[in-house]
């Protein structure tokens, strides 16, 4: 196969950014569509994902993950579907899901690529309840949380990609008490009415730890944290002895250019002789066979629910993340592209 006879569009991170993002500190490209080699395939990628960790790869840091390289193609999750193959197993018309997101066309090693069901379910659902964020809201939860029947739980960022499926998991699992947190009253009202949490707040209404006690008066036994900040340091108030609070994101903090002015109360960790731990989803690929199976199984009874933020048009990717950055997002953000 030649080239596109039409160079595709990517994105490239054209600058640094500096607290929060603007769209000057990106570019879309044209770009040759180059032609597999052996042991790769191309494919038209239908879907992207945004998620907030690339805002950590915008910076010049060592980290988990390596940063984006300016002037450069960007990555992250995406589905499409195989339009050249020259690895054995794969054939055009194949749907796959892959790390090289951000982008029309993808050229990649077979071997980091895996072939999902669009038939199982939608495909963009292989970027969300099913895929990264899915498998990272399981893990953290019942992995590194070590959720046990009867805890009372407390999430932050519950109306996210991630948030949202904690506490549908963790009532599913036996939790006697699902909190969670949101930026909006309807999605506040989403998390009670549509997700069964047991109590919600909007973070925006007053003190967070004031309204974490009153959602939850006896404190709590874990906290899931997508938040950070005064979050974190409302959760460190309200852990009991031996709480467990699953470090997971700061979205709080990604954009800031100063020092973080919570949590304050690290000290009662001592005291209370809490474990706090961060989650990567990289360390937990050995479960995702028990998590296919287990949350496929909830979402065919429809005991597990998930909502996406669909935005339209490659040209719109960088919209729809810095939306992802403000909170715009209700469930998974996901980039829909045409054709």
């Amino acid at each position: 196969m030649a080239e596109q006879a039409a160079p595709a569009r990517e994105w490239h991170l054209a600058a640094r950014p500096q607290g929060w993002p603007t769209p000057a500190d990106f570019a879309l490209v044209e770009a040759p569509v180059r032609r597999p080699g052996p042991g790769e395939i191309l494919v038209r990628n239908t879907a992207l994902s945004v998620d907030p960790y690339m805002r950590g790869r915008m910076n010049d840091v060592k980290s988990y993950v390596p940063p984006f390289r300016l002037g450069e193609a960007m990555d992250g999750g995406a589905v499409g579907y195989v339009v050249a193959s020259e690895a054995e197993g794969f054939a055009p018309g194949d749907a796959v899901l892959h790390g090289l997101g951000w982008r029309e066309y993808a050229t990649l090693d077979a071997r980091a690529a895996v072939k999902v069901d669009p038939e199982a379910a939608p495909l963009s659902a292989y970027l969300g309840v099913l895929g990264m964020p899915g498998l990272t809201a399981y893990a953290g939860l019942l992995a590194v949380g070590a959720l046990k029947e009867g805890d009372k739980v407390f999430v932050s960022g519950a109306a996210g990609a991630v948030g949202s499926l904690v506490g549908q998991i963790a009532r599913l699992k036996g939790a006697s008490l699902v909190v969670g947190s949101a930026g909006s009253p309807e999605k506040v009202a989403r998390l009670v009415d549509e997700y069964g949490f047991d109590a919600a707040f909007n973070y925006k209404d007053g003190p967070v730890a004031e309204q974490l006690a009153e959602a939850a008066p006896e404190g709590i036994d874990l906290y899931f944290d997508n938040v950070g900040g005064d979050h974190l340091e409302a959760a460190i108030g309200a852990l009991g002895v031996h709480g467990r609070a699953v470090l997971c994101g700061a979205i709080a903090q990604y954009n800031d250019t100063g020092a973080p002015a919570a949590p304050r109360n690290l000290a009662l960790a001592i005291g209370k002789r809490l474990r706090l731990e961060g989650v990567l989803v990289s360390d937990h690929a050995a479960l995702r066979p028990e998590f296919t199976a287990e949350v496929a199984g909830w979402l065919r009874s429809g005991e597990l629910r998930y909502e996406e933020t669909v935005v339209d048009g490659v040209e719109n990717t960088v919209e729809a993340f810095l939306d992802l950055l403000r909170g715009a997002n209700t469930g998974k953000m996901v980039v829909r592209l045409d054709g």
